[in-house]
């Protein structure tokens, strides 16, 4: 449930947001023209991209490009609510705050580093008091201006550039000015082992579910369903037969988070319990 979301426009963009919220919570997040950074005061946070996963604790963030993301607002013990600061870039308003007159590394990036469509950001103070200063504006409202907006957006950027990831955050930030994008196999190659619903595939990929489910059969020749628990129960005994790991941590790995389905999926598949076909590879291996 949201407790409360407050947002400040920049140049007719929504640019600076406070959201709280009851997890657990989940969010699918399109963006095909802007980056963002999400800062966590309170609680923990999984960001999924199409081709990435981070998990975010309290007091750290992540950058994300421009891309389709699903965010999950994770229970705590320690925080009963999430509470965070996002602040969104737009490659519009970063050229009317510079006055058309763009830092290099906006529109080179870095070069010689692998792609990445996520960073998390180590914080330290200077972010802890940037982060107060927006929380401070968004409690003062007649205080803020498009000025003061610009001023701080540059200076979150000028942060970003100061932190060990900076060649990475130059990365991201210059793909607003050339945005890729991922193809319907990478996105589902990426994810085949996780947790993700059909449904939040097809988010990621940008498409309605029957849209993703008929393209998925183009590339795949299968139904999603069908295909990804295959290669996650083929890739379950292919665990079962070259590690000792718990049955369990086996299921998880594998992207099932319900044992009881686990097993039962598997005994359909290849006519043993996983802990049966883990005894006859060692019976086998002994004889």
């Amino acid at each position: 449930m949201i407790l409360e979301h407050k947002t400040y426009d920049l140049f007719g963009k929504m640019t600076f947001e406070k959201i709280m919220l009851t997890p657990p919570f989940k969010k699918a997040n399109q963006m095909p023209n802007e980056a963002c950074f999400h800062y966590i005061i309170e609680g923990a946070g999984v960001t999924v991209s199409e081709i990435e996963k981070l998990e975010i604790p309290a007091k750290e963030s992540v950058l994300m490009k421009c891309g389709n993301y699903i965010t999950r607002m994770l229970n705590s013990t320690d925080f009963p609510r999430y509470f965070a600061v996002a602040i969104h870039f737009h490659p519009e308003v970063l050229k009317k705050v510079y006055e058309n007159d763009l830092p290099k590394f906006l529109l080179d990036g870095s070069k010689n580093i692998p792609a990445a469509g996520m960073v998390k950001i180590k914080s330290d103070n200077l972010f802890l008091k940037y982060i107060e200063g927006i929380l401070f504006y968004f409690e003062n409202p007649e205080l803020v201006s498009e000025e003061l907006l610009s001023l701080k957006l540059k200076e979150l950027i000028l942060l970003l550039n100061q932190t060990k990831d900076a060649p990475l955050v130059k990365q991201i930030l210059s793909s607003l000015f050339s945005p890729s994008s991922y193809s319907l196999k990478q996105i589902v190659d990426a994810h085949i082992y996780s947790d993700l619903t059909i449904e939040d595939l097809a988010q990621l990929c940008n498409l309605s579910l029957s849209s993703f489910k008929r393209e998925f059969r183009k590339v795949f020749n299968d139904s999603p369903a069908k295909y990804i628990k295959e290669k996650k129960l083929d890739r379950a005994a292919q665990l079962l037969l070259i590690s000792d790991e718990r049955i369990s941590d086996v299921a998880y790995e594998c992207g099932f988070n319900d044992l009881a389905h686990f097993s039962k999926s598997f005994h359909e598949k290849y006519n043993l319990s996983p802990t049966n076909f883990r005894l006859n590879r060692t019976d086998k291996s002994l004889n």
